[in-house]
């Protein structure tokens, strides 16, 4: 949501940060000092204001200032008294609210339409996947769906009193993210989908900004932010969905590209004589590891595009591979082996280029990892460079097929935490903000 005050200044252009009669150098201080506070609370837990001040090398006039701005946008609350020391009155502790702002991250993959929700402070909203035949049903069913997911989440929020701060899809394919538009997504069969302006016109959610991003990247930013890596400044994260994407962080930010397509590792061509991939070309990596190609080699009777009009979930399609595995299908181990073989050659190429600490497999790859990762770790030794490999090693996350919409999410959240300002105030401040250092 995006807070107008009014006023404007150098020749009339106008912020959501910028009060009236405030200078845009002065608003853009505070904006900054808000976000300072925000994410310090955010980041170290309760704390008084004399506390923050010091933390922050803000003067306490200033953080008190900033204080009543972020609880009037319900950011943060007062959660009773702290005791700094053994003598002097107590100051009132701060903590994260963020229980009335929420962040939707919504997902469109092969098989599914998913929805995420949270708040700012990190509380679970929804989080439901359904099943869909996105690739059958086009952009123009595969977006009705979607909208109507998102309305239906965006109820839900608002029955529980919660503003939505803004909405983020993921998407399996190459995004021109400033415009909202999937240039490709070869799973998919879509080629030049404006998708934010799609929903917007939809009016899903009136007011609400709308983005669009690759489902791999955001997979890998969750991963980075609450997953099994967490923290891990160097690592790379592979979907296994019916496709492969990557996402790849390095130095602790995501790797984006020129144009935005890092991490299209999918589409890399590892076998000149194999099958045909969906993005037309011969012996693309998802070709041999994605779970299509798992399917079709268990269960070639249900192979993606052999329809029988039941849409499966992904979770459906792997329970019935472990239940023939169970049964003694030798035909699961060789597929599961193979699969393994070919993800580690893959990564061993990721390894050369990228120097990751961690590899995290998510989706399907995930649900099999006790089989895949030793066979994936064997080749990723012998093929890639010694001092490299050693180092590196697979996970499987825990995050499971919702993580690219966790992702989602989380980048609505971030960018609260980085403009406090993008939400409305909900009650009048009485302190006007003065010069700030």
């Amino acid at each position: 949501m995006q807070h107008s005050q009014g006023g404007s200044w150098n020749g009339g252009q106008k912020g959501s940060s910028r009060s009236a009669g405030i200078p845009a150098d002065q608003a853009t201080v505070r904006r900054s000092n808000l976000s300072l506070v925000l994410r310090h609370v955010s980041e170290r837990g309760s704390r008084s204001r004399s506390l923050v001040a010091a933390e922050t090398g803000l003067n306490k006039t200033t953080v008190t200032s900033l204080v009543g701005e972020l609880v009037a946008r319900g950011l943060i609350k007062e959660i009773g008294p702290q005791h700094a020391g053994a003598v002097g009155r107590p100051g009132l502790a701060l903590a994260l609210d963020g229980s009335g702002v929420g962040a939707l991250g919504t997902e469109v993959n092969v098989d599914y339409v998913a929805a995420f929700a949270t708040d700012v402070a990190g509380r679970v909203l929804i989080d439901r996947r359904v099943g869909f035949d996105a690739t059958g049903g086009g952009p123009e069913r595969s977006l009705d769906e979607l909208a109507r997911t998102i309305r239906e989440a965006v109820a839900e929020l608002d029955l529980l009193g919660v503003t939505l701060a803004g909405i983020t899809v993921a998407v399996p394919g190459l995004i021109d993210s400033a415009t909202g538009i999937v240039e490709v997504a070869p799973n998919l069969g879509w080629y030049g989908v404006p998708v934010a302006e799609v929903l917007a016109q939809a009016g899903v959610a009136p007011n609400v900004p709308i983005t669009v991003d690759n489902d791999a990247n955001l997979a890998a930013l969750a991963e980075f932010t609450a997953g099994v890596a967490a923290g891990t400044s160097d690592l790379v994260y592979l979907t296994g969905e019916v496709g492969v994407g990557g996402g790849v962080i390095a130095g602790g930010r995501l790797l984006g590209g020129a144009d935005g397509f890092a991490g299209e590792v999918g589409h890399v061509m590892v076998d000149p004589s194999g099958e045909r991939c969906g993005c037309g070309r011969i012996g693309c990596w998802e070709t041999k590891v994605g779970l299509a190609a798992l399917v079709r080699m268990v269960t070639p009777e249900r192979a993606y595009g052999v329809g029988d009009g039941v849409v499966r979930d992904p979770e459906e399609r792997l329970a019935e591979i472990e239940l023939r595995q169970a049964a003694g299908d030798r035909r699961v181990d060789a597929a599961v082996i193979e699969v393994g073989r070919w993800l580690g050659r893959g990564a061993a190429t990721l390894v050369n280029l990228f120097n990751p600490r961690v590899i995290v497999i998510g989706g399907y790859f995930a649900r099999l990892a006790g089989q895949i990762i030793p066979v994936a770790q064997t080749e990723l030794k012998r093929l890639s460079v010694a001092g490299s490999a050693s180092r590196c090693t697979f996970v499987a996350s825990d995050l499971g097929f919702g993580a690219a919409s966790r992702g989602a999410a989380g980048i609505v959240v971030e960018r609260v935490l980085s403009d406090p300002t993008s939400i409305d105030i909900r009650h009048v401040v009485t302190s006007r903000p003065g010069k700030e250092r």
